[in-house]
């Protein structure tokens, strides 16, 4: 399809197109001309990941060069992939090393992930941005004094751990590997959302069973 077609499917206009193919976050055309190129259905996928980044996510144009870097990097294998591109996306803040509730929440989350037996994110530590959200938001409980002990993040975590069965089911109904990573950090950014949306909801609903209105 030429770029008016890809505007009119894509809904983004041509203006917009062509900046994101300036920017690198847009792979460039298949050339057909000196002035024309080429594009297809990748490129229609491409565009709803961009705007979900950018217009959804609000990540600026270079962090989401670098999440599509990683989406695109052939060279890893898919868990790999798929990490770095999350990696990349914005996380909490990093966990405040000087306060005495970080070493405690530290070892919180090191004790709930061997018990989970989360092998892989034990191994990468504070590696991972995600990890140090985590120790962060422990150390914040604690501060503040809520209660965030090992049973209530075994059982969060267990849930968690079955809506990311189902995430991943999900993500293997598309064809490619760069499909699946691409649906995959779309529904980090559109879906995350929706999910505390629904929990919400579904906390009023159990509210009401349980003492009325």
């Amino acid at each position: 399809m030429r770029l008016s077609e890809l505007s009119e499917q894509s809904g983004v206009s041509t203006a917009t197109i062509k900046y994101y193919l300036r920017e690198r976050l847009l792979p460039p055309g298949r050339r057909i001309s000196a002035t024309q190129a080429e594009y297809d259905e990748g490129h229609l996928r491409r565009l709803r990941l961009v705007r979900a980044l950018i217009q959804i996510g609000r990540l600026p144009v270079a962090t989401a060069r670098e999440v599509l870097a990683h989406v695109d990097d052939e060279s890893l294998g898919r868990t790999i992939r798929l990490g770095a591109a999350l990696w990349a996306l914005p996380h909490g803040p990093d966990p405040d090393e000087d306060a005495p509730e970080t070493a405690t929440a530290r070892a919180e989350v090191t004790r709930l992930l061997s018990e989970l037996g989360w092998e892989t994110a034990l191994e990468l530590g504070d590696l991972s941005p995600v990890h140090r959200s985590l120790v962060a938001s422990v150390a914040t409980l604690g501060r503040l004094g809520y209660p965030c002990d090992i049973a209530y993040l075994t059982r969060q975590a267990r849930i968690m751990e079955q809506a990311a069965v189902h995430d991943l089911d999900e993500m293997e109904t598309y064809a490619s590997e760069a499909e699946q990573v691409e649906n995959a950090i779309a529904s980090a950014v559109l879906y995350e959302p929706l999910l505390m949306s629904l929990r919400r909801l579904a906390q009023g609903e159990e509210s009401a069973r349980r003492y009325g209105l």
